[in-house]
């Protein structure tokens, strides 16, 4: 049985636009406003942030987005507890990003089993080792249906690309440079990265991220990939114009249109 990442990638071939926030942010209680302004929009799949105190593939925006959540008392727990009522607002896949830290406290099984009961379609969690993955989280995501979503970089050799390709479910995720995520002047460099992975003929599908901010940056990564992933940019917007869906479907056309 696919999820609906999976059923996504089957349907849609290119321009897959991919929208981070993180929970908590700008207010405790954004959440489903967020998610429902989303869903209204032009956007293919949502990703959500769980706050950690140490994010540190993240960049300032996105750490300082965090950092505020904490504050504002957001906490995994009261995540899901928000999260009861997400397959009444959308029926778009819904990726988790955050640490491995923060899973472990709360448990791993517990984490998985709560992210299929509210409607959670894959996780992605940057700082898990593949061995550990391995071990202790694939029977895990096998048996609730939820993808895990691995990330490959610039430095990633052909050969781990490869193994870490066999052992994803859903799609890629392309880190489009070694940098940290909103860095905006990192894609005109990297397009020989992506042509590279590009020509590999992967089997899963891939997303890039990482500096994508902007219509021209959009439909850049969207010629070496299915599409884009957008995080710090969109965070930087919440935080300036608002969590109104004028002000987010405001911001999807400046990427479509």
């Amino acid at each position: 049985m696919k999820n609906r990442i999976q059923n996504l990638f089957e349907t849609k071939k290119e321009n897959i636009l991919s929208l981070y926030f993180t929970a908590g942010f700008p207010n405790l209680n954004d959440t489903l406003t967020i998610l429902k302004h989303i869903d209204e929009s032009d956007v293919d799949m949502i990703e959500i942030g769980f706050p950690y105190s140490d994010p540190l593939a993240d960049g300032p925006v996105i750490q300082e987005s965090s950092g505020q959540a904490i504050e504002n008392g957001m906490t995994l727990n009261l995540l899901f507890e928000q999260l009861q009522s997400l397959r009444n607002i959308t029926q778009k896949p819904i990726v988790l990003m955050g640490y491995l830290n923060v899973v472990l406290q709360f448990g791993e099984a517990a984490f998985l089993e709560k992210c299929a009961e509210v409607g959670v379609d894959g996780i992605i969690i940057p700082d898990m080792p593949l061995y550990y993955y391995l071990s202790n989280f694939k029977n895990l995501c096998e048996v609730n249906q939820v993808s895990n979503v691995l990330l490959i970089t610039p430095e990633t050799s052909e050969e781990r690309i490869k193994q870490l390709d066999s052992y994803s479910s859903g799609f890629i995720y392309l880190v489009s440079s070694n940098s940290i995520t909103g860095s905006t002047n990192a894609i005109t460099f990297q397009t020989d990265y992506y042509q590279r992975i590009q020509n590999m003929k992967l089997q899963n599908p891939h997303l890039i991220g990482f500096g994508v901010h902007d219509k021209k940056t959009f439909e850049t990564v969207c010629e070496f990939g299915s599409g884009a992933i957008i995080g710090s940019a969109f965070i930087k917007h919440l935080k300036e114009k608002g969590t109104s869906k004028e002000s987010i479907q405001g911001f999807v056309e400046g990427i479509r249109k």
